[in-house]
């Protein structure tokens, strides 16, 4: 507990330096509002749209596409990690073209997608989903090689089937490296959602920077930007939270 109350301190005073900078920078520096706006005026043009109800908009359709995304790129990274790791000489044959996958730019990948999908959400979808995959990909495949082959020779005396055995047994033990794959995934998706929401998009938080950029609406670019960190923030927070009760087990078997 001490160390979580240190941790917010921490954050909590990195954040007041920060947010002082900025009040200098623009105050007593006088800075010109079209560089760096005050962060009064960011704030008053975060309040004006959300009092409209255009925040909670852009906001929900940025965050179901993520939500989603991640939900597709986790399960199919783990399904595929575990054939993989199952069947060896399938993954001779996988290796190669998920690796040239994972190395072609997904900025490239992008304007194919649209063309691919059009400019519905689907393509934001695949997008944020092709961003997702290798993490959790890498994460479980380390966590299903890493399995202790006595676990395994447990399951057989147990005789559990195979979906027994993934479920109580492989699935939990490969946890903690998913997890740090998903962390990962997590970043990349919101990145991925803002970048499809600027190339093709009339909502979200990237439709809203491109508008206010567009416009020439400083403030409100910048309130787009921050609620962008503050909802990569909350996303850490909820799976770190999510890690540490489904890997419970963990901490009550060290102790």
């Amino acid at each position: 507990m001490s160390g979580r109350f240190s941790a917010a301190v921490d954050y909590t005073l990195a954040l007041a330096v920060l947010l002082f900078a900025w009040w200098f920078a623009t105050g007593p520096m006088g800075l010109p509002t079209y560089l760096l706006p005050s962060p009064l005026r960011t704030w008053n043009a975060l309040v004006t749209i959300a009092l409209t109800g255009e925040l909670w908009r852009h906001l929900g359709f940025t965050l179901q596409n993520i939500v989603l995304g991640l939900i597709l790129g986790c399960i199919a990274g783990i399904a595929i990690a575990y054939v993989m790791t199952r069947f060896p000489k399938l993954a001779v044959w996988l290796d190669g073209p998920l690796v040239i996958l994972q190395t072609a730019p997904k900025i490239a990948l992008a304007p194919l997608f649209i063309v691919w999908f059009g400019f519905g959400v689907l393509s934001k979808i695949v997008l944020i989903f092709s961003l997702v995959f290798f993490p959790v990909f890498v994460g479980a495949v380390a966590g299903f090689r890493a399995l202790d082959p006595k676990m395994k020779d447990l399951s057989k005396l147990l005789g559990l089937s195979s979906i027994q055995r993934f479920r109580q047994i492989e699935l939990p033990a490969a946890m903690p490296e998913i997890f740090v794959g998903l962390k990962i995934g997590a970043v990349q998706a919101l990145v991925g959602a803002v970048l499809a929401e600027w190339m093709s998009g009339k909502v979200g938080l990237g439709y809203l920077m491109t508008f206010a950029s567009a416009t020439y609406k400083t403030p409100l670019l910048f309130a787009a930007v921050l609620l962008t960190v503050v909802l990569g923030l909350l996303l850490h927070v909820a799976l770190t939270i999510l890690e540490r009760r489904l890997l419970s087990w963990k901490g009550a078997a060290r102790g």
